[in-house]
C-alpha cells in the first residue's frame, strides 16, 4: 500500500479510481463493510482502490480544547487498512481552511481535481465540507453532475454476546464500552481486542519489591480504558511499526489506575505484568496490549499483604481467562 498526503498529490495517483472517505478510527465492522464493498467495485471496475482519511482527527483542528484520544494512531489504521487490500491510502493533514471548505468546493476545488474518482463508496452517515453540511445525498446530488457513482453500505449491527443486544456499530460506541471496562464488547466490535501502544516509561518499582514486576506504559493519544485490571496480551519491540504490526501473544495482567496505597498523590498509572519467568529489560521498548477481559474495579488496600494476596488472585484469573 502506497501513502501520500494531499500535499503529494499532483499527478501521482491514478484519476478514475474507487475511493471512500472517512476518519476509520477503529477500523470496526462498519468500516471493514465499506472497506470491503469499496475492493468489490474496484475488482469489478478494473482499478485501485483508494481510502482517504485525516490526520490529526478533524475534532482536533476544530475543537483544541477537546483534544480527543483515538481508537487507533494514523500507523495502526494504515497498518489496518492495508489488510483490507486498500492500494493508496491518502492523509489528508487537516487545516481549518481545508475542513472549512463548502461541500461544493470540496468536490470541485480537491476531489475532482486531484483523483476524479469513479466510484465513491460510504455509510449512511458520511458527511463532508463546512460543519458537516454535505452529506450521502448531497454527495450523489454532485455525483450525477460531475460523473461519478456513489454506493451506500448500510449500517453493521451487531448482536452482543454479553447482554444480546443487537446495536449498530460505530466508534463512538466502541469508545462508551472501553469508557466502561467493556473491552470484549469493544473487541466483538473490532473484530480484535482493542490494543493499546505506547513507549516504556520508569516506573516506581513497588511492583517489583511485592515480587510482580511491571512495565509501564506512557500511551500515545489514544484512549485509555477504564480503571480496573485487566487480562491481555503483550508485545515488546524496538520500533513502533513493530508493537502495529505483529501479534501481541505474551500473557499479561495489566492495571489501569491511582496508586491509593502507598502514595498520596495519585497520578494515572498503566502497568502490565507479563505472566513470564525471567522477562527481558522493557526499558525504552515499545509497547503494545490487547485487552482481552476485565477482572475488577481498583481499589485500596489496608496494607501491602492484602495487596500481595490480591495480585496473586489478578495473576490466577488472568491466567485462567487466557488460558495459560
Amino acid at each position: 500500500m502506497k501513502i501520500f498526503s494531499n500535499a503529494e498529490l499532483n499527478n501521482q495517483i491514478p484519476k478514475g479510481a474507487v475511493l471512500t472517505i472517512g476518519n476509520f478510527d477503529g477500523v470496526h465492522r462498519g468500516h471493514q463493510a465499506i472497506l470491503r464493498t469499496a475492493r468489490q467495485a474496484a475488482e469489478q471496475a478494473g482499478c485501485p482502490l483508494l481510502a482517504m482519511t485525516f490526520d490529526p482527527h478533524p475534532a482536533v483542528v476544530l475543537h483544541p480544547e477537546q483534544n480527543p484520544a483515538v481508537l487507533t494512531p494514523l500507523p495502526l489504521k494504515a497498518f489496518l487498512l492495508e489488510t483490507f487490500q486498500v492500494d493508496i491510502l491518502i492523509v489528508l493533514r487537516d487545516t481549518l481552511h481545508f475542513l472549512n471548505q463548502s461541500p461544493k468546493d470540496f468536490i470541485d476545488l480537491f476531489l475532482m481535481a486531484h483523483l476524479a474518482p469513479r466510484i465513491i463508496v460510504e455509510g449512511p452517515n458520511f458527511t463532508f465540507g463546512y460543519g458537516r453540511s454535505g452529506t450521502l445525498q448531497t454527495l450523489r446530488q454532485l455525483g450525477s453532475e460531475r460523473g461519478f457513482e456513489v454506493i451506500e453500505v448500510p449500517y453493521e449491527r451487531v448482536t452482543l454476546n454479553q447482554d444480546r443486544r443487537n446495536i449498530i456499530c460505530s466508534s463512538s460506541q466502541i469508545r462508551r464500552f472501553l469508557e466502561e471496562g467493556k473491552v470484549g464488547c469493544a473487541a466483538q466490535l473490532l473484530t480484535r481486542p482493542y490494543r493499546l501502544i505506547g513507549k516504556t516509561i520508569p516506573g516506581r518499582g513497588i511492583g517489583k519489591t511485592l515480587g510482580f514486576p511491571t512495565a509501564n506504559l506512557n500511551p500515545i493519544g489514544q484512549i485509555i480504558p477504564s480503571e480496573g485490571v485487566y487480562a491481555g496480551y503483550a508485545l515488546a519491540a524496538d520500533s513502533y511499526d513493530q508493537v502495529c504490526r505483529q501479534p501481541a501473544r505474551r500473557p499479561a495482567a495489566i492495571s489501569i489506575g491511582r496508586a491509593k496505597t502507598f502514595v498520596t498523590d495519585h497520578p494515572l498509572l498503566l502497568e502490565a505484568h507479563l505472566l513470564e519467568t525471567n522477562v527481558e529489560d522493557l526499558s525504552q521498548k515499545y509497547l503494545a496490549l490487547d485487552f482481552i477481559e476485565w477482572i475488577r474495579n481498583q481499589r485500596r488496600f489496608e496494607s501491602r499483604e492484602d495487596l500481595v494476596r490480591q495480585i496473586s488472585l489478578d495473576c490466577e484469573k488472568a491466567r485462567e481467562i487466557l488460558k495459560t
